[in-house]
């Protein structure tokens, strides 16, 4: 049985008692959440190396982190690394996005050695696996990538199901400066209009959710019709997918296959919050999957700071997982050092939003900090830091003469002359008591 149906039973299974370890909070909470479908765990039966880690309502906001080739740039041995770095740097969640050339192989080896849950996106894959145009391509094949995505163990797939036909009506109605920037959203919007069919994955919806529970993978119900530009945030075709996703992510529910749904991509802060509360509304509380927000269009080469920004925000806001941005988004493929960028922004925009809900346990790192940078002690500071290694060479690179202050501020030290003064004071003598 799956997670889902396993909670409803009131069963507490192994992976419910490991993510309530790492939450902190009884497995109890983590079934009745699961058995909400406000919690979810990706978990594929045939994943076996698969630390399993829980997504939703009231636990730390998770990470996922992109990597996979492209016609262009197909080194698989640099897309290793990059995954053995995420695994390192504690990522929650991997999603390969190669759309190029065989991905089987790839695939297979990130299901077997990664303890982060492994994602896709099998439209990506479409071409490489079929080897024909979309044109030629016929539901069943498309099908097929998603049958053999789950049988490779794949914890949790992106599906575009709620870009039905209504949907793409509003397309062609309502014009956008962006279009559709979702990759998959526009491949299957061009297969409909070559076909002149719905959706196959909105029409045969049940067969879909048959598949995915055979194997107990997590649907993450894909933005097909996300904005790819501030001026495009909330607009009709936007809302028209997000409708369809809700009722779905009931569907879903009641076949016993875990749901998460996938939230908006481009727009102003101030919209961030209306959002955030909207897709939890119309999606019935499931857990909430943001790439970014990316809260302005001008900033190439740093759009992990605007979508760490974004990310804070909603999350705050309630979204339950994030997907990192690198500063190469929307320039080329990311190199490791992109990638290492991207999951220390997200990281900051995890914690960020964590103390924001009051997650247990999420401001005693921030008081730990807090007092070692009182003590003025480095050796204790610097462990903490959510990246070590960059703390420790800026500390390294400008040393102070002494080891208790740093060259920013020296002998002036508040923290120094603060406790010089507070401790060693007589506290009898009060010079700021009237006398």
């Amino acid at each position: 049985m799956t997670q889902l149906e396993a909670a409803r039973q009131g069963i507490i299974t192994k992976e419910m008692e490991t993510a309530a370890r790492d939450e902190g909070v009884p497995a109890e909470y983590i079934r009745q959440g699961v058995a909400e479908g406000t919690i979810v765990i990706p978990a594929n039966i045939y994943h076996k190396s698969l630390h399993p880690y829980a997504i939703g309502k009231g636990l730390r906001t998770k990470m996922n982190v992109n990597l996979g080739i492209s016609e262009d740039v197909c080194n698989y041995e640099t897309e290793q690394v990059k995954a053995k770095l995420a695994w390192e740097m504690k990522a929650e969640a991997i999603m390969d996005l190669s759309c190029y050339g065989e991905t089987a192989p790839f695939r297979e080896w990130l299901v077997k050695n990664s303890p982060a849950a492994i994602g896709t996106v099998p439209m990506y894959d479409v071409k490489g696996v079929l080897h024909k145009g979309l044109k030629d391509m016929t539901a069943d094949d498309l099908f097929s990538v998603v049958e053999r995505h789950a049988k490779d163990g794949v914890d949790f797939m992106t599906i575009h199901a709620g870009l039905n036909r209504e949907t793409a009506k509003h397309i062609m109605r309502n014009k956008r400066i962006t279009n559709l920037v979702s990759r998959g959203g526009s491949i299957l919007f061009a297969w409909m209009y070559m076909h002149g069919k719905e959706n196959p994955f909105y029409e045969q919806f049940d067969r879909l959710l048959e598949l995915l529970r055979k194997y107990d993978v997590t649907l993450s119900l894909g933005d097909g019709c996300r904005s790819g530009s501030g001026h495009d945030s909330t607009d009709a075709i936007q809302i028209s997918e997000l409708i369809n996703l809700g009722e779905l992510v009931l569907r879903a529910r009641r076949a016993g296959v875990q749901v998460m749904v996938e939230g908006p991509g481009h727009m102003p802060i101030s919209d961030v919050r209306m959002n955030v509360e909207v897709a939890k509304k119309l999606t019935h509380g499931a857990p909430l999957y943001v790439l970014g927000p990316i809260v302005t269009d001008v900033a190439p080469g740093y759009d992990h700071i605007t979508a760490a920004i974004g990310g804070a925000l909603s999350a705050s806001c309630g979204a339950d997982f994030l997907c990192y941005v690198t500063p190469a988004e929307h320039l080329r493929l990311p190199d490791v050092d992109d990638v290492h960028e991207g999951i220390v922004a997200s990281k900051i925009a995890c914690h960020a939003a964590d103390l924001a809900k009051g997650v247990k346990g999420a401001a005693l790192w921030d008081e730990k900090m807090s007092w070692a940078r009182r003590k003025v002690d480095f050796k204790e500071m610097i462990p903490l830091a959510i990246d070590p290694a960059k703390a420790r060479r800026y500390r390294e690179s400008s040393k102070p003469e002494d080891e208790f202050t740093c060259t920013m501020c020296g002998s002036m030290c508040p923290m120094k002359t603060l406790d010089e003064i507070l401790n060693n004071r007589n506290p009898e003598d009060d010079p700021f008591e009237k006398k």
